[in-house]
């Protein structure tokens, strides 16, 4: 999600290792505290359909469920021993910041959030959006489409991107704000039938199965706006990126972006878009005119590893773009020094689930409970401002909105985290608050992910 001052919101497979995605999709008790994280890969690929093993939080794996492989979640981190990962002082030494309040319906994980002007959208797996405004329920509406893992406000529109491969739209009711009634489905079933009748829409995806190129097949598991060029961006676990038009949902794209499921998607500077995927790579997307078509080319890969991309997040200011990681990394790349990569931020000790910039402050949301506010500092470095903990479980999503009674000279940030403890926290954070400790980024070094050059 795009905030006026430039704010982001904001998931290959070897015989001889487990992917991010497959840990992701396996036993329940993966967590310590019994919570799933589904989104980071594509569990309904044909491989890593067939290929997923158990993992169990005790030593020893049941008779005959023995793994060759080890839960990276249960090994031990070189962040263990992190001085981050503590309580925010922010709580104990700025009345101003820290915890605002909670929110809590015991319905189910929360998986997506979007934030616009004093109203808050939730997302959950109980299939339900839910509508809070000033940390009350004022609304919400029920879908039949599944989990709903990704949520975009376009206007008075709201996208909403689902687990069965459906993107919905959703609007207030112009006489009762609190009633939202579904006004379309992406793509629109006249497309859906027009394409049907043409054999040359088809794609097959895996053997004796072909689906049509319009529309997913597996979940859509995040979207992003182009507001100015009315563009509307959805990934998917079908390894796809696809592009449609806001004003009649005509699908305008439907690109092979990458190897595996693609986790994130998000708009950037100078009119490009990155995509972050289970394969482990970032890459860069711009829309340009080749020949006698208008179209998305790749112009650059930013990383490529062996761990899985589960968050991106564009700062527009600045231009930076930062990529969370399921080593628990944030790498960050800038435009002024022509998307060269900067650093990385190390803050957490499990997978980095989300990401959101606001300002000049990053937020970086894990599956270890909390969220690292970071400070972007002049020529590129960055320091931990604070650690916000209290979930019980994962923080699977966030947004920032600015704080409207922020002091002058002093701004402040709203922000609103969803976990899979079933619960929303909102915090306010403020952008000059002193640096914590003393941390800072360090700088790109010989260890630096590689990097492809433009083609």
């Amino acid at each position: 999600m795009r905030h006026e001052r430039g704010g982001t919101m904001v998931a290959e497979l070897s015989t001889h290792r487990p992917t991010f995605g497959s840990l992701l999709h396996s036993d329940p008790a993966f967590f310590s505290n019994q919570e799933e994280v589904d989104d980071s890969s594509n569990k309904n690929s044909p491989t890593s359909r067939n290929m997923s093993p158990r993992y169990y939080n005790g030593s020893t794996p049941p008779s005959g469920e023995g793994s060759p492989y080890l839960s990276p979640w249960n090994q031990p981190s070189p962040y263990t021993k992190s001085p981050w990962v503590i309580p925010s002082p922010a709580n104990h030494s700025f009345s101003k910041n820290g915890l605002v309040g909670s929110l809590a319906r015991e319905e189910g994980h929360v998986y997506s959030l979007a934030a616009s002007g004093d109203l808050l959208y939730t997302g959950s797996d109980s299939k339900n959006i839910r509508v809070w405004n000033n940390l009350k329920e004022f609304a919400g509406f029920k879908s039949n489409s599944g989990l709903v893992k990704a949520i975009v406000i376009h206007g008075d529109k709201i996208f909403t991107g689902h687990q069965d491969g459906k993107i919905r739209v959703w609007r207030a009711s112009s006489r009762n704000p609190s009633a939202y009634k579904r006004v379309g489905t992406v793509p629109t079933l006249k497309d859906y039938v027009k394409s049907s009748v043409n054999p040359k829409n088809y794609v097959e995806v895996r053997r004796h199965r072909s689906v049509l190129r319009i529309k997913h097949f597996d979940a859509v598991s995040c979207l992003s706006l182009n507001e100015d060029q009315g563009l509307l961006y959805s990934g998917s676990w079908d390894k796809t990126l696809k592009v449609w038009r806001t004003s009649d949902y005509k699908c305008l794209e439907s690109i092979n972006a990458h190897d595996d499921a693609i986790n994130s998607v998000v708009t950037g500077f100078d009119s490009l878009v990155f995509t972050g995927s289970a394969d482990g790579t970032v890459k860069v997307w711009r829309r340009e005119l080749q020949g006698r078509r208008t179209g998305h080319f790749l112009v650059q890969t930013l990383l490529k590893h062996e761990n899985a991309v589960t968050a991106l997040a564009v700062n527009q200011e600045s231009a930076v773009i930062y990529c969370g990681s399921s080593d628990g990394l944030v790498n960050f790349w800038e435009r002024e020094k022509h998307l060269s990569h900067g650093g990385v931020l190390r803050g957490h000790k499990m997978a980095v689930l989300c990401l959101a910039s606001a300002g000049n402050l990053v937020f970086s949301g894990s599956a270890d409970k909390s969220i690292c506010v970071w400070r972007r500092e002049a020529g590129g470095v960055h320091i931990c401002l604070s650690v916000l903990t209290g979930h019980g479980g994962p923080v699977k999503c966030l947004a920032v909105e600015e704080d409207r009674e922020s002091d002058k000279g002093d701004q402040h940030w709203i922000v609103y985290s969803g976990s899979l403890d079933k619960s929303v926290k909102v915090w306010r954070v403020s952008e000059n608050a002193p640096e914590w400790r003393g941390y800072q980024s360090p700088r790109l070094s010989s260890s630096s992910p590689t990097q492809s050059k433009r083609r």
